[in-house]
């Protein structure tokens, strides 16, 4: 077996072997525009892993005919980000080289200190920063730097891209070409790759070196069968801590939200077959329960309380069945969001108006000075009225005609409105 990984080996040599990707690099794109202008500046690839941004990056700088310097989010530090600028500034200055570029992988683990350190750099145009990462930008990279660079967001590759790269990495590799391989089936390589090209090299490399070990031939035949027994692994991608993470949640939360039954099981299950934390569901879905569905059926908050307490006391992989049940009653519940939006009306009001004055009538006399400022005077106990809802207004002065609650026009919310004090 060849001691370098073939998804190491079978990396494109130029710009025009890089398979994917076109709405970025091709004539249209905006790197693709660039390079036509022999020009490139800053640059965030976000995409998930396999997507080729490390070779993208390796491949741009061969085209523009830039040196490249490499550094790694997860080892390098500030000094060594300083030094790597030095060294490009130095270059520029004694050797009238072109700009380098800056590569750094991951830089999403980068600390706001170690992101500030490139900005001077980047800014004044000693480095082109190349950031390679997973996660949304939006979120990991500093503003000041982002507003420096552009996003590209790479996709992950399709069936036709894996097929076509699978195929270009065999022709041209000095290991395999050696081999007598017949590419007969690639449904369950490409399937369990999911867009991911790394990830379908190291199947393929897995594979035709197990049917060796077991036939002692280097005549493969790879078909979906034999690609089977060689994959144990997962079919789907799930980062508890990236973006799958919150994506996925969003995609539940809106399927419930539109009464989608079969669309919130489905990612109900994805998140359970990713190892999401049980917690994490069960407190998301309190949230749906009052935010989405609310005074339309109250009775969804206590489902989604007791579909907590009941899934901390029974565990996996029993609480799938609780969590299944919760989550088609949220989503076959009538919705409503009147709740959500008071509080949210009530809040914006608060900011404009301030600490107003609580009437007197509202205020609780606690000892007889209060009394003797009026505290309570004129506060009228509904308890001692017929259908205990006296005339009385409880807003403060200025704020007395103003409604918050805007009921809808639903049976459950008819009825809240009609017990209201204010009638309408």
């Amino acid at each position: 077996m060849n001691s370098i990984p073939f998804a190491e080996r079978a990396r494109p040599l130029s710009l025009q072997d890089y398979i994917g990707q076109d709405a970025i690099i091709g004539p249209a794109g905006v790197v693709g525009r660039q390079i036509k202008a022999g020009h490139l500046s800053s640059l965030i690839l976000w995409g998930p892993p396999g997507t080729g941004k490390t070779t993208l990056a390796h491949l741009l700088a061969q085209e523009l005919q830039r040196p490249i310097i490499e550094l790694s989010a997860i080892e390098s530090s500030v000094k060594e980000v300083r030094t790597a600028i030095e060294q490009s500034s130095k270059s520029q200055q004694l050797f009238s080289k072109k700009q380098s570029i800056l590569f750094i992988d991951e830089i999403h683990r980068f600390s706001k200190s170690q992101q500030d350190s490139l900005l001077k750099a980047v800014e004044k145009g000693i480095v082109t920063l190349i950031g390679a990462t997973t996660e949304n930008p939006s979120y990991e990279v500093i503003p000041a730097l982002l507003s420096r660079c552009q996003i590209a967001q790479l996709k992950t590759l399709s069936d036709d891209e894996l097929s076509q790269l699978l195929e270009n990495a065999v022709s041209r590799d000095n290991y395999f070409k050696n081999w007598d391989i017949e590419l007969q089936e690639l449904d369950v390589l490409i399937h369990h790759s999911q867009g991911d090209g790394r990830k379908l090299l190291n199947l393929f490399e897995n594979t035709c070196e197990g049917l060796k070990g077991e036939s002692g031939s280097t005549r493969i035949n790879v078909n979906n069968e034999n690609t089977s027994s060689f994959i144990q692994t997962k079919s789907f991608r799930f980062d508890k801590k990236g973006n799958q993470h919150y994506d996925i949640i969003s995609a539940l939360i809106k399927s419930i939200r539109g009464s989608d039954a079969d669309a919130s099981v489905y990612w109900l299950a994805r998140m359970l077959e990713g190892g999401e934390d049980l917690k994490f569901i069960c407190r998301r879905l309190i949230i749906s329960a009052s935010e989405d569905i609310g005074l339309a059926n109250p009775n969804a908050l206590l489902i989604a309380e007791a579909t907590a307490r009941s899934v901390e006391q029974v565990g996996m992989p029993e609480s799938r069945i609780i969590l299944s049940q919760c989550v088609i009653y949220l989503a076959c519940s009538p919705k409503s969001n009147t709740a959500y939006k008071a509080i949210k009306k009530a809040s914006e009001i608060v900011k404009q108006t301030g600490d107003v004055e609580v009437p007197l009538h509202l205020k609780n006399p606690r000892t007889a000075y209060d009394k003797h400022l009026d505290y309570g005077k004129g506060y009228l106990y509904p308890h001692d009225f017929e259908g205990e809802n006296p005339i009385q207004d409880y807003l403060p002065e200025g704020l007395v005609a103003t409604r918050i609650v805007d009921f809808k026009k639903s049976p459950s919310e008819e009825k809240l409105k009609n017990q209201s004090n204010k009638k309408v």
